[in-house]
């Protein structure tokens, strides 16, 4: 068993979890439901139920699997995708340090992910009992690169979603 694998599975995975729950259930303090689609349509996230309800479940689900070792590459895309997203939308203008509101965690994070996936997730660990041996380079880059993909598809889509409301929001004449 790899010791450090375990700890830093069962605390990030255990800190995602508890985040992704405070924005689904408003469990710890969190905001719920209503206070998560309140902030992704605050950030232009549209729609903003959709964009909650996707956050919500990557990060609880994600943080989970990952807690459990269960299918470490989608887990670690889910999150990577939920961190790219955090520092794409909130953290980047706030510059490097977290003190600022920058996107220090969100990198330390991503850069844990990485690292437990090119080494994998260890034992004990679900991945480890099914026999899945998804670790190494290529995977590593495979799933940061699906969880890159899926940030942009989300902010993307979401900004598009919001220009076509505004145009057909201003094409229709006053009156009608």
């Amino acid at each position: 068993m790899k010791l450090g694998r375990l700890i830093a599975r069962l605390i990030v995975g255990g800190l995602f979890f508890g985040h992704g729950t405070q924005k689904l259930f408003g469990w710890f303090g969190g905001p719920g439901q209503e206070g998560t689609e309140a902030m992704m349509d605050k950030l232009d996230m549209h729609p903003p139920h959709e964009q909650a309800l996707l956050a919500s479940w990557a990060e609880t689900a994600g943080g989970a699997m990952l807690a459990l070792g269960f299918l470490t590459p989608l887990s670690a895309a889910a999150l990577t995708g939920s961190m790219i997203t955090a520092i794409r939308k909130v953290h980047f203008p706030n510059g490097l340090w977290a003190m600022n509101q920058g996107y220090e965690y969100n990198l330390a994070l991503i850069a844990v992910l990485a690292a437990l996936l090119d080494g994998g997730p260890g034992k004990p660990s679900i991945d480890s009992v099914l026999g899945i041996e998804c670790t190494g380079p290529a995977w590593t880059v495979a799933s940061l690169a699906a969880g890159a993909f899926g940030s942009t598809v989300a902010i993307e889509v979401g900004g598009r979603i919001a220009d076509e409301a505004k145009s057909e929001s201003s094409a229709v004449p006053a009156g009608a």
